[in-house]
């Protein structure tokens, strides 16, 4: 019975194919008209600001240097798809029949029952999987490339691979095929509308809607834990959460977290917010919520984000609450800048803080996985260019960088939903979140991309100066609790894990599954990613990795059970704006809703 209710996709007949066509080239043309009156001359901007041209003539002389090679990668595709078409031709017969190639495991552009069950959509499938997988050893294989422009050629390659995927086109795409003749076309038209307003909105350059905007409002039904402003400069508010306990540790807690993106991936819903977790969990709980920097901040710099940052918010932590101690939690770029602020408190005698807490932060930046494909001489010439511009690096610049990190979700599945399906995107908090983007002040954001991706300087001893200290990461010998997590695309865990031989005091790493967000955002009550430990460090990450117990449900607990070491005593709740530090205005203040236009 369960089959009566399968979506079936056929051939359409070619009469109604073409007669549906004409209706909607029709229609088509009025929308675009529209669009392009409201259009002014678009900035098209560098032809090449990737530098990737560069890398692929490189590989096309080496490919031309061995053509041997290149006639038995030939023949191996011409192999694989001989064997695709006997398969397929069993498969039609009716008879039993093994796909050649299947999806990898997480790849779910395929699941509609129709890339298995149909013969013809089955065969596009396995020769797009078959090609790809062609396209992507044969560039990889080639010989006589420098490291830095193979890892660009592969990545690039992919990015190309995944582009020519059928799904992302109406007529090799059976769920497209079949919306589009059961809502007679209405939904290629819905789906130009939508693309056409996304290229409105980016002025030119296609800024994909991702989630509903008007389904989230941060303070409202986003960012919604109680507490007040207590403290504020030109780069940070301080937020100071209201206890929800009678009795809270003596020791606060301070959060850093990324000024690339907003705090409140912390604290989204009630449901998945850390922040109002560690709250109920007896913390007095202090954030810092970044600026959204214009032009008028463009000479900030690294050591100013240290100085107005953590800094400024430990001398108010200890006016708010007559507490000299605090533990601190660096989330990603926040624990970037925690790692160089402690290791200038240390070598300054400076011991307020008692423990540290990293989120998937990266201090050795040898490795920094895909993200290094950004980082050549060649565009960041590009970039600082831009931000001498205007002061400031855009935050939907950052954004693009990151979502090519994992096109298939976070840029085609939207092309397919928006584009092809003509539906609107969902409200989903993270992604609303995602959208929320913030700007980058030239200065500071220049000396990070060269002196810590670029070159790498944070980890050499003396290697970056700071309010006149020689940076040596060492000397942090208080203990350390660091928190990575499997399938981080931004900050790789093995290149994190490299923090447990560098820092002086006693380190507890931990890892957690999933991603770069969905690997901290992960609360105890649905159990849905776990985590290993492993009391040894071995250098090789590798060999922490093949004797680390598992673990089923999040990590939070495990972490909170770690600082109770170090948050001291019991002591009496404390009120936000109760103490020498008046509450400026309520959480989430004022900084988190400026929005990068």
């Amino acid at each position: 019975m369960a089959d009566d209710h399968k979506d079936e996709t056929t051939i359409p007949d070619p009469a109604e194919l073409a007669e549906l066509w004409a209706n909607i080239g029709e229609k088509s043309q009025e929308i675009v008209k529209s669009f392009l009156a409201r259009q002014d001359t678009l900035n098209t901007g560098p032809i090449d600001p990737l530098n990737v041209g560069n890398a692929f003539f490189e590989l096309t002389q080496q490919m031309l240097n061995n053509p041997a090679k290149m006639v038995e990668a030939q023949i191996s595709l011409w192999q694989d798809y001989m064997e695709l078409w006997q398969a397929t031709t069993r498969k039609a017969l009716g008879e039993e029949s093994q796909p050649v190639v299947t999806p990898e495991q997480g790849d779910n552009r395929f699941k509609n029952e129709a890339w298995n069950d149909d013969g013809l959509f089955d065969f596009i499938k396995q020769s797009y999987l078959l090609t790809a997988r062609w396209v992507q050893n044969t560039v990889h294989d080639v010989e006589g490339l420098d490291e830095k422009t193979a890892e660009k050629v592969d990545f690039y390659t992919r990015q190309y691979v995944d582009a020519l995927a059928p799904t992302n086109f109406l007529m090799t795409n059976p769920q497209v095929l079949k919306e589009t003749f059961d809502s007679k076309g209405e939904n290629i038209l819905k789906g130009l509308e939508h693309l056409l307003e996304d290229l409105e909105r980016g002025k030119g350059k296609l800024s994909i809607k991702m989630v509903d905007q008007d389904a989230f409002d941060v303070g409202e039904n986003i960012a919604t834990t109680h507490g007040k402003v207590v403290f504020q400069n030109d780069l940070i508010q301080l937020l100071q959460f209201s206890p929800t306990t009678e009795k809270v540790a003596e020791v606060p807690l301070l959060i850093i977290p990324p000024w690339i993106n907003k705090y409140y991936i912390l604290d989204l819903r009630e449901k998945n917010s850390f922040i109002r977790w560690a709250v109920s969990k007896g913390l007095t709980v202090f954030c810092i919520s970044w600026v959204n920097p214009d032009g008028k901040l463009a000479q900030k710099s690294f050591e100013d984000y240290m100085v107005e940052g953590p800094l400024a918010a430990l001398a108010a932590i200890e006016s708010a609450t007559g507490q000299k101690e605090a533990n601190a939690i660096g989330y990603c770029l926040g624990g970037t800048l925690l790692a160089a602020t402690l290791a200038c408190m240390r070598k300054n005698g400076d011991d307020r803080i008692k423990a540290a807490t990293f989120f998937t932060s990266m201090i050795d930046f040898e490795e920094p996985g895909e993200l290094g494909v950004f980082i050549d001489d060649d565009q960041l010439s590009f970039i600082n260019e831009k931000m001498k511009e205007r002061g400031y690096l855009d935050g939907s610049e950052m954004a693009t960088t990151f979502n090519m990190l994992r096109a298939n979700d976070l840029i085609w599945s939207f092309v397919i939903n928006n584009y092809l399906m003509g539906k609107e995107p969902f409200p989903f908090d993270l992604l609303y979140w995602n959208s929320d983007s913030t700007r980058m002040p030239a200065t500071m954001h220049s000396f990070y991309l060269h002196k810590m991706y670029r070159e790498n300087k944070l980890v050499e001893p003396g290697g970056i100066t700071l309010m006149d200290t020689d940076v040596d990461l060492s000397v942090i010998d208080i203990p350390t609790f660091i928190l990575s997590t499997r399938e981080d695309h931004i900050a790789p865990w093995k290149s994190t894990y490299r923090a447990t031989q560098i820092y002086g005091g006693p380190v507890t790493f931990t890892l957690a599954a999933s991603g770069h967000i969905a690997g901290v955002v992960n609360p105890p009550e649905p159990e849905k990613y776990g985590f290993w430990t492993n009391s040894k460090k071995p250098k090789d990450p590798d060999a922490w990795f093949a004797c680390a117990k598992e673990h089923k449900g999040s990590w939070w607990p495990t972490w909170r059970k770690w600082l109770a070491k170090y948050a001291g005593e019991e002591t009496d709740a404390r009120v936000p704006g109760d103490s020498k530090l008046p509450a400026l205005e309520d959480a989430p203040g004022s900084y988190v809703k400026v929005r990068t236009e």
